[in-house]
């Protein structure tokens, strides 16, 4: 398997991590035109808003996107009133949260160089019955949000998927950030 290192090699993934204290936020209808983004996340940074997860996604219906992004739940009643603020000057449309995420990594300096990462990640929390909201990769980092009363369960998929020689341990489940 892609994340399983043998003897005397190394390990793709080094770690799994948990964070259950995560908020996932969406703006529909934002105008697809230069500068939007740059727009509103430059407000949440400005306010000392971190944002990890970003997706954007065209709609073909009306040349407008949505965003969805996340931020640890602390932020979430400055990040919606500055939504709210940057909606009004855009002219975008709703504005979504759900409270209800976790977000799930793996992390290793090898993953890079091992092709298949990916997707035995994805293939344990699938067959674990694990949904997936939105994913974020890095070089040495695969997250993906998910719901968050599947968080321990997931990491435990996770746990039996690259580190099988330990499966019959039961993994330490801390809720965790990771950030690289």
């Amino acid at each position: 398997e892609g994340g399983q290192g043998g003897e005397g090699q190394s390990r793709a993934v080094s770690g799994i991590a948990a964070d259950k204290k995560q908020v996932e936020l969406a703006m529909t209808h934002v105008p697809d035109q230069p500068g939007i983004a740059a727009q509103l996340f430059g407000a949440l940074a400005s306010n000392n808003i971190s944002v990890d997860m970003i997706i954007q996604s065209v709609r073909q219906d009306d040349n407008t996107n949505d965003i969805a992004f996340t931020v640890d739940q602390t932020d979430l009643q400055d990040t919606l009133t500055l939504l709210e603020k940057v909606k009004a000057d855009m002219g975008s449309g709703e504005i979504y949260y759900e409270t209800d995420v976790a977000k799930v990594s793996i992390v290793g300096v090898g993953m890079i160089d091992r092709p298949g990462i990916a997707a035995d990640m994805f293939k344990a929390l699938a067959q674990a019955n694990i949904n997936l909201k939105m994913i974020s990769t890095s070089e040495i980092k695969i997250s993906c949000l998910i719901d968050q009363a599947q968080a321990d369960d997931a990491v435990r998929a996770l746990h039996r998927q690259f580190f099988p020689e330990a499966a019959n341990d039961e993994p330490k489940l801390v809720d965790a950030k990771v950030g690289y």
